[in-house]
Formats: structure tokens, C-alpha cells, sequence
């Protein structure tokens, strides 16, 4: 059966179902590309990405390191000077470092082309929107891909040090030492920035959800006190041993689900206005 789907600018055509497919297929090619080429960039940047980027979380220098450890010194304790004794990293696999290398410049791609990815799917399923409907989607790329690096940067400046220093110093025995194999460390802080920058997509999440009805306001508050506890747990395993770093990084996670809230409101009453609009409409006709 055929569907109706916006195509081109002189109107609606109908397209069959393989005519979606192809269509769909080119905007995943152009977004497979995208990713590439910014992977390839990546990779001729290699010691920016390194020394600079990657490397950097683990050594006394780094901002976020250099800001806790003065924040400590005013409050007169050594609980916040973090990652003082940078560890050095090892690779135990001949082709290693190659291998890393080419793994780090895909996930660099995908980071750096996620608004291009974003605006291709964007382009996909908007003739199937209403015009109402693409009134709201249309700042959802530009938000979206907002909220991602905003988030990636929070678990890159704040998580990832904290979570360095406590994994990298945690001991078991004394006779046990730590040798951490690069492909590890990479590992770890990978998926802790691209952890943070999904969970920053909470109020997009919350707004596509309340609009297709599986979610409400009076859900997420119901389960608010659910989620501030799960939140401080997460903050309280990533972080050393005091409450002023665990209060740190749950504050922004907790605005994050207070927004969310305030989004789904904002829906539920944009809905509600339809309904009302339409229900007098239908009266009078």
C-alpha cells in the first residue's frame, strides 16, 4: 500500500513503502559519511586528541583537578585535590596502539558529526509532521545537539577526573599494583562522556514522550523521590568520599529531571489547548 509523504516542494506525493527505504538508506549514507570524515579528521589530529584531550583528565594540571584541589586547600582539606600522582598507561597488544587510535577517531566522529546526524533523521520523517507539529521539532536538532555537548563537556571536566581518581587509586592489598592498559582508560572515559551526554537528552526524551502520551508531569513527579536517590547513589560511586563532589554532580542531573518536568508540562497543556480547540470547533460546525 502506498503512504502519503511530503516529497519535494510541489506538494504530496505518494511513495510506496521501497521508495521510503531508498530514501531513508541515502539519508543513513550521508550520515555513515558525515561520521567518517570526521573520524578521519580525528585521526590526522592525533596528538590534540591525545595530549591533549584524552590523556589530560589523569594529571595534576587539568583544570577541573587544579580548581577541586584549590577548592580544598579554602576549605582546608585533601579530600578534593584529585589525581596528584598521574599513573602511567600501558598497552600489552603489538597492534595496540593502532587499533586504538582508529576506535578513539570513530568515536571523535560520531561526537563531532551528532548535529549532522541529528538534522539528517530530521529531514527523513519531517514531511510526515504536521505543520503544528513542525513548529515544535524544528529547534529539537539545535536543542538536541545542545544538550548532548553540554553534557559530554560535564562528563568530560567533571566526571571523568573524579572517576579517574578514584578507580585509578582504589587498591585492594598493598601487594596488588595497578597497571592500566590504555585501551581501558579509554574505555572507561568514553563511555562515561557519551553516558552524560545521553542523559543530558532527559527534557527532549520527556517531550517526545509526553507528546505520545507514555509519560505525564504527575508521573515524573510521583517518581521524583525515586530519582534523587538514584542520582546521588551514581554520584556517590563516581566521586571521592565527601559530600561536597557528590553534591556537585548530582545538582546538574538533578535541574536536568526538575526541566524535564517543566517540558512535560509545557506539552500537557499545549495538548490540552488542542483538545479544547477542537472540541469547540466541533461544536459549531
Amino acid at each position: 500500500m502506498a503512504l502519503k509523504w511530503e516529497k519535494g516542494k510541489k506538494g504530496e506525493n505518494e511513495m510506496s513503502f521501497l521508495e521510503h527505504l531508498e530514501e531513508f538508506r541515502w539519508h543513513i549514507i550521508r550520515a555513515v559519511l558525515a561520521i567518517v570524515i570526521m573520524a578521519i579528521v580525528a585521526f590526522m589530529f592525533k596528538t590534540i586528541i591525545f595530549d591533549k584531550i584524552i590523556l589530560a583528565p589523569k594529571n595534576p594540571g587539568f583544570f577541573t583537578n587544579r580548581i577541586l584541589c584549590r577548592i580544598g586547600e579554602y576549605l582546608n582539606t585533601k579530600a578534593l585535590c584529585i589525581n596528584t600522582k598521574p599513573f602511567n598507561l600501558i598497552n600489552i597488544q603489538m597492534s595496540g596502539q593502532l587499533t586504538t587510535h582508529i576506535a578513539v577517531s570513530m568515536v571523535s566522529g560520531v561526537i563531532l558529526a551528532f548535529p549532522f546526524v541529528l538534522w539528517e533523521f530530521w529531514k527523513f520523517f519531517k514531511p510526515a509532521l504536521h505543520s503544528n507539529e513542525k513548529q515544535y521539532a524544528r529547534g529539537a536538532v539545535l536543542a538536541a545537539s545542545f544538550l548532548f555537548f553540554t553534557g559530554v563537556i560535564f562528563g568530560y571536566y567533571m566526571i571523568v577526573p573524579l572517576s579517574i581518581h578514584f578507580l585509578g587509586s582504589y587498591v585492594i592489598s598493598k601487594d596488588v599494583t595497578n597497571q592500566i592498559n590504555i585501551r581501558s582508560y579509554i574505555g572507561t572515559m568514553t563511555s562515561i562522556t557519551l553516558a552524560s551526554g545521553l542523559i543530558f537528552e532527559l527534557p527532549i526524551i520527556a517531550f517526545f514522550l509526553t507528546k505520545i502520551g507514555l509519560i505525564t508531569p504527575a508521573f515524573l513527579k510521583e517518581y521524583r523521590r525515586y530519582a534523587i536517590v538514584v542520582i546521588f547513589i551514581v554520584a556517590a560511586i563516581i566521586t571521592p568520599p565527601d559530600v561536597f563532589s557528590q553534591t556537585l554532580v548530582a545538582i546538574p542531573l538533578l535541574g536536568l529531571y526538575e526541566v524535564s518536568i517543566l517540558v512535560s508540562k509545557s506539552v500537557m497543556r499545549k495538548k490540552t489547548k488542542d483538545h479544547d480547540d477542537f472540541m469547540k470547533n466541533d461544536k459549531a460546525s
